[in-house]
């Protein structure tokens, strides 16, 4: 029983409102009440409550409400079984000395009525027994109802939250992998003095800024992606002092398509750090919009430099953002064949 709990303890406050709880209760009672007498209204027309009939609905309805809110929540606090049985006795009590009250006290001063004329305590305790089971029952079965519609509400937030956190976290790993391996290209054109190393701090500056303010943001154009994508690529052509290693091919049926941050940039990532770059044999890089259908593909001779294993930390990172994002929309398939490397990605986009 860990689970009631935890579950008590945290229960967001973003679930099941107290309008929608009273709702839930008012259903309750004109059911209720539809099948005491309405669903057999030949037996509504000829049964007249008597008086003990009103006191015993009073006594039912006060234990009810006693029994929902203060001995449900005493129990489910931190739930232990003599705490629940002990909770049982309690609201069993209460319907006993409350009738006693009511049917034995109350209504002999104002009618001189009483219900019970063997008031003997055994026996009048043992018959009460058999009363106060029903709204005992009754009750726990609605707060056990309206307590596990909050725990699915409330766990559906959980989930909502860890996803938002893990993107949070995928998202974090993304950029300093980047700014990482940007900082170094940088720090090579410096240090061979070359004139195009304000240019490249100049695309940096640029990419930063998507990087601050694009980024965070749950969805992007896919324009915006591609934009910087481009600046990516340059920033790599300027480190090695060449224009056409790499040959990108974008059609798209509306740039202003969106799609999460950083989905695209590291199979291009992983091209050009692990692929061999020559413009004979230039990166190829195809992307296609149509019909709501993403489908890129990157593909790349294998260079002779020391590889991560396969996926690496961008590829894995990517893998888990799409399983977010797009789960049981996307395929994202490598080939390794022919002393070549392909990345293809398909997204459903609607």
């Amino acid at each position: 029983m860990y689970i009631f709990e935890k579950n008590y303890k945290n229960m967001h406050k973003g679930t099941l409102s107290k309008k929608a709880e009273i709702l839930i209760h008012i259903v309750y009672w004109f059911l209720m009440a539809y099948f005491t007498f309405i669903k057999n209204p030949i037996r509504a027309r000829l049964y007249v409550p008597d008086l003990f009939f009103i006191t015993y609905l009073i006594v039912f309805i006060l234990t009810f409400y006693f029994h929902y809110f203060a001995v449900m929540k005493f129990v489910f606090k931190s739930f232990q079984w003599k705490r629940f049985f002990a909770g049982v006795l309690v609201s069993y009590l209460f319907f006993t000395a409350l009738r006693w009250l009511i049917e034995q006290v109350i209504t002999h001063i104002l009618f001189q009525r009483i219900n019970y004329t063997n008031t003997a305590f055994l026996n009048y305790m043992f018959d009460n027994l058999q009363y106060s089971s029903m709204p005992i029952i009754l009750s726990s079965l609605l707060w056990f109802v309206i307590y596990f519609i909050r725990l699915l509400e409330y766990n559906q937030i959980i989930l909502e939250e860890n996803k938002s956190t893990e993107i949070k976290f995928l998202k974090a790993q993304i950029n300093p992998h980047f700014i990482f391996n940007t900082l170094n290209n940088i720090y090579s054109m410096v240090y061979f003095q070359s004139d195009k190393s304000l240019t490249a701090i100049e695309k940096l500056s640029q990419i930063m800024r998507f990087t601050t303010y694009e980024s965070q943001k749950e969805k992007i154009k896919l324009s915006d992606e591609i934009d910087y994508i481009k600046a990516y690529i340059e920033l790599e052509q300027l480190r090695h002092q060449e224009t056409a290693f790499v040959d990108l091919k974008t059609e798209t049926e509306n740039e202003f398509e969106e799609i999460p941050p950083y989905i695209l940039s590291p199979l291009i990532e992983n091209a050009l750090k692990h692929g061999k770059t020559s413009t004979e044999n230039p990166i190829t890089i195809d992307l296609k919009v149509k019909d709501k259908k993403l489908i890129f593909k990157v593909l790349n001779d294998i260079g002779t430099q020391k590889k991560d294993k396969l996926g690496g930390i961008g590829l894995e990172n990517l893998k888990k953002r799409l399983e977010i994002y797009y789960p049981q929309k996307h395929q994202i398939k490598f080939t390794n064949q022919n002393n070549q490397f392909t990345a293809e990605l398909e997204i459903d986009l609607k």
